[in-house]
């Protein structure tokens, strides 16, 4: 089924689908790859980064996202569940298709800067076992390829789910890394906001949270799982589950590299995954350090990898006009998506076997993201007041308080343009 379908034509959700165990696992999914995709490879490293520089300093910032990320993605959830379309096609159809091209821009933008740390994430964890990138990111590539070239999108969003969860090894570090309660509440209530470069890392945080390719994402997902309206109750849920899960990976790594390379005056150059594992090293051990901090990294890594290219593929086919799902095969109507699908993977491997400074890279891209905010929160609030029927828009004390936040996230957005070109 194509993104662009009505919903008229849609084929009803099984009543399992909504009212059933089974049923929960027909309809949750969306929600959970999504987030376990936004604690991708760069997002890890960005929150190393703030823990290693920070120490505590971070760690409230990254609560206060939580209702906004699910607030912004809830969004996403009723507008491909209501319209049955993609979000670059509801763009196309209420604003034209040259603001289509706008949206399917910042989409590239963030999509191709995410997938080069995807890549180079994954690369660095196979340099820290001694294995060659030019070896991970060709095997990488083509498991890639094939989760989306032979499988239904189903299939493919099981296999994210289950690799994602490598990301909760760094739970596992954090425990290890034995952090001190009072620690945690002074560092956390102390936020230099006159500092630049905190600032700068405050930006790249909520770039590393509310990202372009999200919304685009998860809206054409709901659609090609086929969801009606009677699962919005639990993909909301859905949503909501992974919007909690994603900011506790993070937090767990600030807590992490804080409570060791930070409280002990440390000053580390982190500047591949293998710098940051070196870094923790002597907190948890040679052996443990390299395992967890490899398994989440490259856990995160591949889970975005396989969301960030989807939702770029989808978000350009949105905006062309093309066929564009999974659940069907390539033929004529379809091959143009597929081969943006696979040019994505193979133009990143490219680059990241170039060589990359991870970290630069990472924080850089979340910048980015955060300074192209303002035009995706803008689209997202803008089509929630146009696309939806009454009975499906928001109302009342609701409305106000997303909108609002919506407000202060852009606001600090266009905020960073002139801070981030100063030295951090």
């Amino acid at each position: 089924m194509s993104a662009g379908t009505d919903t008229t034509t849609r084929p009803a959700e099984p009543a399992e689908a909504v009212g059933s165990r089974r049923g929960l696992l027909r309809v949750w999914g969306p929600g959970l790859i999504v987030m376990l995709a936004d604690t991708d490879a760069g997002c890890l490293v960005t929150a190393a980064q703030s823990g290693a520089s920070w120490g505590y300093a971070l760690l409230i910032p990254q609560l206060l996202l939580i209702p906004i990320l699910f607030m912004v993605q809830e969004i996403t959830v009723r507008l491909g569940i209501v319209t049955g379309k993609g979000h670059g096609l509801l763009i196309r159809e209420h604003f034209g298709r040259g603001w289509g091209y706008l949206s399917a821009g910042t989409l590239l933008l963030s999509s191709i800067g995410a997938l080069l740390t995807e890549f180079a994430g994954i690369a660095g964890v196979g340099e820290l076992f001694g294995v060659s990138r030019w070896f991970t990111i060709p095997v990488a590539t083509v498991l890639l390829l094939a989760v989306a070239l032979l499988g239904r999108y189903r299939r493919a969003e099981r296999i994210g789910i289950l690799v994602g969860l490598g990301e909760l090894a760094f739970i596992v570090a954090m425990v290890l890394a034995g952090p001190k309660l009072g620690d945690i509440v002074s560092g956390a209530t102390s936020i230099p906001l006159n500092q630049p470069g905190y600032v700068y890392l405050l930006a790249a945080n909520i770039g590393a949270v509310i990202m372009p390719w999200m919304i685009f994402y998860q809206q054409t997902a709901v659609v090609e799982k086929g969801l009606t309206v009677a699962a919005l109750p639990r993909e909301r849920r859905d949503t909501a589950f992974g919007a909690v899960l994603t900011q506790v990976i993070m937090i767990a790594v600030i807590v992490t590299l804080a409570a060791t390379v930070f409280t002990h005056g440390l000053k580390p150059t982190l500047n591949t995954v293998g710098d940051i594992a070196n870094a923790v090293t002597p907190f948890l051990g040679g052996m443990p350090a390299k395992v967890l901090i490899g398994a989440a990294v490259l856990g995160g890594g591949l889970v975005a990898a396989l969301v960030v290219s989807l939702a770029g593929s989808w978000g350009v086919a949105d905006v062309m006009g093309w066929k564009h799902s999974l659940n069907s095969r390539i033929d004529r109507s379809s091959w143009k998506f597929y081969t943006v699908y696979a040019l994505a993977h193979i133009l990143g491997a490219v680059v990241v076997l170039s060589a990359v400074d991870l970290v630069t890279l990472a924080v850089d891209v979340e910048v980015m993201n955060a300074l192209l905010l303002p035009i995706v929160l803008g689209f997202l609030l803008a089509l929630e007041v146009k696309a939806l029927p009454k009975e499906h828009a928001m109302r009342g004390a609701y409305r106000w308080t997303v909108w609002i936040l919506c407000g202060i996230v852009m606001a600090f957005g266009l905020y960073m343009v002139p801070v981030s070109l100063l030295p951090h």
